[in-house]
């Protein structure tokens, strides 16, 4: 299995077209395409920063012209949950003749888009990206490609690989930021290529306060490498 991650814009898309004109975000839970109707089934979750902004992404959803239909399913503050029938877009169409299949959520904001997509050998691969070029701007951001025990391994681990994923999310911004600079700087090397005393300039904070955000963010990285390997397949 190929696997690639594409940064998408379609010029046909609604969802893009929206995102260009007003500051709101979607990402998709569920989707189903009909290929005899020639539409897509979506559901997503639609954010904006308020409510008024995210009451004109949905009009202006609505009313696209690629827009079959539109239901508010569920709303609070700035958070939506819709679902939508949308035209089949000429990259989905070039995808499904090829072969090719979704493998992951997708998300759009600021007018472009992130898609999973995947493919079973080069050739359907490359029939597709040369077809995708013709009307759409997209640039491919990673390339993985799997055997049939790498691509089971990942399944059967998946939940493992949730709790590490729910562990990095637990970090607030400064332990991120103060992990990520310690470990660019060496920190973690031996022997050490910065020191506390280095890291508390940085931040112009403390010795004692930039250790404190190093062990909390140690231990919430640490907590959720032991919950992934409680639950890690091992056979």
């Amino acid at each position: 299995m190929i696997d690639l991650n594409l940064d998408m814009r379609q010029y046909d898309c609604p969802f893009i077209d929206t995102t260009d004109d007003v500051d709101v975000a979607f990402s998709a839970v569920q989707w189903q395409l009909d290929t005899d109707a020639e539409e897509l089934e979506v559901r997503l979750v639609a954010k904006a920063d308020t409510r008024p902004a995210l009451e004109q992404g949905l009009r202006t959803l609505s009313s696209h012209p690629n827009m079959n239909a539109c239901r508010v399913l569920s709303k609070r503050d700035g958070v939506a949950q819709i679902s939508t029938v949308i035209e089949e877009t000429e990259a989905m169409r070039s995808i499904h003749a090829n072969g090719g299949y979704i493998t992951g959520p997708f998300r759009i904001e600021n007018g472009r888009e992130r898609w999973h997509v995947g493919f079973d050998d080069d050739d359907a691969e490359n029939r597709t990206l040369s077809e995708l070029e013709r009307k759409n701007d997209f640039e491919v951001e990673t390339r993985e490609q799997f055997d049939t025990t790498t691509l089971f391994d990942l399944l059967e681990n998946a939940d493992s690989a949730l709790h590490l994923l729910e562990g990095c999310r637990a970090l607030t911004d400064t332990e991120l930021e103060t992990l990520q600079t310690a470990s660019r700087h060496g920190y973690y090397r031996t022997p050490r290529g910065t020191t506390l005393e280095a890291l508390a300039d940085e931040f112009d904070v403390t010795k004692t306060a930039v250790s404190m955000n190093l062990r909390r963010g140690e231990r919430k990285l640490l907590d959720a490498a032991m919950n992934a390997l409680s639950d890690l397949d091992t056979e």
